[in-house]
């Protein structure tokens, strides 16, 4: 009778939804999504760079670089903290994208550096972010 308590008590708990907070959350999601870690628009008249799919996943990443036209990811992109203490701990509230004149970016690379020391690193170039 205890037995068929306690599975009558599991069986009707919600289940625990992930907050994707953590790198063993978000690092496989970042490895197999790697081409949409950022995106380029251009419709305002400036090249706005977008990296709103990887600060989506921000709160399990230790340090966000990027490199504009070069091979070597030399800036820091200062990110947002993450929200733990809500039900959208990875929501994004500061905006998503960095400006440069039109026509700056000719390409890029990204490297995604988690608290394990671990790091992912993508190069793209202009035609495959353009999104307008």
């Amino acid at each position: 009778m205890k037995r068929a308590f306690i599975l009558a008590v599991l069986a009707a708990a919600p289940l625990q939804a992930q907050n994707f907070t953590t790198q063993a959350e978000v690092q496989p999601i970042l490895e197999m999504t790697r081409a949409n870690w950022v995106g380029l628009g251009t419709a305002t008249g400036r090249d706005l760079l977008y990296f709103s799919h990887v600060l989506s996943w921000r709160c399990g990443i230790d340090e966000i670089r990027y490199g504009l036209n070069t091979a070597t990811p030399y800036t820091v992109l200062q990110m947002e903290p993450c929200y733990p203490e809500t039900t959208q701990p990875n929501a994004i509230r500061d905006l998503p994208y960095r400006s440069y004149p039109q026509g700056t970016i000719r390409s890029i690379v990204v490297e995604l550096r988690f608290e394990d020391g671990q790091v992912l690193l993508e190069n793209f170039h202009r035609g495959e972010i353009r999104f307008d």
